[in-house]
């Protein structure tokens, strides 16, 4: 009777655990679950394979009995006998031993020595979850800033879907149930919803993802002699005070008008300005000779 090596049959490591166990068993049973593959005979044997192994490997008692036998059949390989030679009996289920595949068909001689007694029957073919499933979302940043609501339309079903407040490039949003259909009645997988930023003609989002940042054109007049200047932001017009003798590029702070914390939205980021000085140009003749009279004025003497 021929060994059969269910670590390698899910490609796990022996000391795989039951997580990775179930992963493995998952994504093979997909590939070759006969709702997949119709009338295909490979496929067919394979996922009876698949499911043997997985039916000993996710039995905590099954595992440690088949590891055990593991051991012990390497060992007796490795000191010159034959596999065909290997003595069973000592591993053999005892009578009224469960377990099985049932209506999965034909098992291994060797599962059935191991595990049934000589009988096969007692569990239906498992079912699947279905896939999750990824998808892209755009929003706007004034979307992303009070949050938004989507419509979404998958055959006869609707769902209507919240994008919080604060949601940045990347946020995941679970739609639970909207992914891959399951196998052999399995359940529904979940869709993720991935968020991507439409650019803003204004505002860009500083890398902390949740300071803001923009320029803002300031007259001659008011950087040399100070003012108020309007800013915009996501949230209404802010008024900011300009110092006098402000230089073009500075970076000004206007506190918590910023993006709102995802999951806080009472956490605010700030808002950067920065100023970009605007020269007059078309001078009137009048204007020209009050900048020659002040250029006058500023230059050195002789």
């Amino acid at each position: 009777m021929e060994y059969r090596d269910y670590y390698k049959t899910l490609g796990v490591e022996r000391s795989a655990d039951e997580k990775s166990i179930r992963k493995a068993y998952r994504d093979l049973a997909r590939k070759y679950h006969p709702d997949v593959n119709p009338n295909n005979k490979e496929s067919e044997a394979k996922f009876r394979e698949i499911n043997e192994a997985y039916e000993v490997l996710s039995d905590a008692d099954k595992r440690t009995k088949y590891d055990q036998l593991g051991s012990n059949y390497q060992q007796f390989g490795r000191n010159g006998g034959g596999t065909g030679g290997f003595d069973w009996s000592n591993w053999a289920s005892n009578p009224g031993s469960a377990g099985g595949l049932g209506d999965e068909g034909d098992v291994s001689d060797f599962f059935t020595t191991m595990f049934t007694n000589g009988r096969a029957g007692g569990r239906t073919r498992a079912p699947i979850r279905g896939k999750d499933v990824e998808q892209p979302i755009e929003v706007t940043l004034e979307e992303a800033f009070a949050g938004t609501l989507r419509i979404l339309k998958q055959g006869e079903k609707t769902t209507k879907i919240r994008i919080p407040a604060g949601a940045r490039e990347g946020t995941k949003i679970r739609v639970a149930g909207s992914g891959e259909g399951g196998l052999a009645g399995g359940q529904m997988g979940d869709l993720y919803l991935i968020v991507s930023l439409k650019p803003h003609p204004t505002f860009h989002l500083r890398e902390n993802n949740q300071d803001l940042e923009m320029d803002l054109k300031v007259e001659l007049y008011t950087a040399l002699l100070g003012g108020d200047v309007t800013v915009p932001t996501l949230n209404g017009d802010v008024k900011l005070r300009i110092p006098e003798g402000t230089q073009s590029g500075r970076m000004m702070r206007v506190a918590k008008r910023g993006m709102p914390m995802l999951n806080q939205p009472e956490v605010m980021g700030d808002l950067y300005v920065r100023i970009l000085i605007q020269v007059p140009t078309n001078l009137s003749p009048e204007e020209r000779e009050s900048f020659e009279k002040l250029r006058a004025l500023r230059e050195p003497k002789a």
